[in-house]
């Protein structure tokens, strides 16, 4: 691990110069503070802005005001076949097939859309099994489609207790979860990557334990996606789920995303049907009957917003050209330097609740400052004031969140000085 020199700024300066991945910082748009920039550590929450996206924004709107009507059909990308142009690359973001995986609605809409068809409750199978502490998105619709299918939350929602320190959950949690209660759960929703301690889930095998006990799976990837190299199809998920406003980098609110199975892709499952989610072949012939188009897209209800997918194509285009490989092997690299900066620099005031072990987190750290939560507010405001943006997740985490492809070994070097200065106030 890192020497006493490379906690010197030097050091970080000089990593940052013999990045292969440094000139992608520069395709982003910093936030400023005072006379230079922010450093921003807080692409968990919302990613940064792609400089492109202005210029891509301005060709629609070009082509609506010059095209009106006919931009469905005419133009550089026509917008009636929009959501096509993400496709693939979304695709390769999530490791799935293209067919696996559409572009729409936002990430609760999307949820309650899988469950619609994944969570089909029997008298005898009737349970979800989350995590404790979910994801407000998340523990509220399984919630709600619980009592929506007439079942009682307290019998019908199961949720899994933190067994290791700081609250993560051991896989041997989540095998005697199901060994006690999986013939009664219909579905186990759990996250890629648990948003306030930054533990990562092992999906391919939590799908396979799940599905020896008949249950349907599914995920919420919202802090995964970008984060992370993911193999939605050979982990044979049922279905997935994820937001594309934070590693995305598609802009606050953006358009989301959803993945089904390849198997499910003809399958005659129970849905919320939408005019764009049958069959494009016969789409405009207006028929009274509902045919879904195979794949991931039957699960449309809308025509694509035109407007929000330009934002998630720039940024998957700079993902592709940065290639997640590259990405997550200089993450690793980036966190693990500011975790060795906090161990070594500020063990008198921070504790690390994310897992130690690289392939158990992705980019994020959660860090929890000793002397309660009302010292780790004080911190917290002090670093804003100073131009490190992280964000506060309650009750006492701040989570830190180096992004490779636009922070860099400084930021850390910033944040670890930031921090010592609160210290010595």
């Amino acid at each position: 691990m890192p020497s006493h020199e490379q906690a010197t700024r030097a050091w970080a300066q000089a990593s940052d110069a013999s990045d292969p991945l440094r000139t992608f910082r520069e395709e982003f748009l910093i936030p400023p503070h005072g006379n230079g920039t922010s450093v921003y550590m807080c692409g968990n929450s919302l990613g940064l802005q792609p400089r492109a996206v202005r210029a891509a924004i301005d060709e629609e709107l070009h082509d609506w005001g010059t095209l009106a009507v006919e931009g469905h059909f005419k133009g550089k990308r026509p917008w009636l076949d929009y959501h096509e142009y993400v496709r693939d690359d979304l695709a390769a973001i999530v490791g799935a097939k293209p067919i696996e995986v559409v572009a729409m609605n936002t990430l609760g809409v999307n949820l309650h859309l899988m469950m619609v068809s994944f969570y089909r409750p029997t008298p005898e199978r009737h349970a979800i099994l989350i995590e404790a502490g979910a994801f407000p998105t998340d523990r509220y619709a399984v919630e709600s489609q619980v009592r929506y299918h007439g079942f009682s939350p307290a019998l019908s929602l199961i949720e899994l207790q933190g067994d290791e320190p700081n609250g993560t959950i051991s896989m041997q949690a989540i095998e005697r979860a199901l060994a006690e209660y999986g013939e009664r759960i219909a579905l186990v929703m759990l996250p890629g990557v648990q948003y306030r301690t930054g533990q990562v889930f092992d999906l391919k095998a939590i799908t396979q334990l799940a599905h020896r006990y008949g249950c349907m799976v599914g995920f919420d990837l919202a802090h995964a996606v970008g984060n992370l190299p993911l193999q939605l199809h050979d982990s044979g998920a049922d279905f997935a789920v994820w937001c594309s406003y934070k590693y995305l980098n598609a802009g606050p609110g953006a358009i989301a995303g959803a993945f089904v199975h390849e198997r499910h892709a003809h399958a005659t499952l129970p849905r919320f049907a939408g005019w764009w989610g049958h069959d494009k072949t016969s789409r405009f012939k207006m028929g009274p009957e509902f045919v879904p188009t195979p794949g991931a897209d039957g699960w449309q209800l809308s025509n694509p917003p035109i407007m929000a997918l330009v934002p998630l194509r720039i940024s998957l285009e700079i993902f592709r050209r940065a290639g997640m490989e590259r990405l997550r092997e200089k993450s690793l690299r980036l966190t693990g330097y500011l975790e060795w900066l906090v161990d070594t620099q500020l063990a008198d005031v921070l504790d690390v609740v994310t897992p130690r072990e690289p392939a158990r987190r992705g980019a994020q750290l959660s860090l929890r400052v000793q002397g309660g939560r009302e010292k780790g507010r004080a911190l917290f405001e002090h670093l804003e004031q100073h131009g490190i943006i992280g964000d506060w997740r309650e009750p006492d985490v701040i989570r830190i969140s180096p992004a490779p492809l636009y922070n860099q070994f400084e930021d850390c070097v910033d944040f670890v000085e930031a921090v010592r200065a609160w210290v010595t106030r």
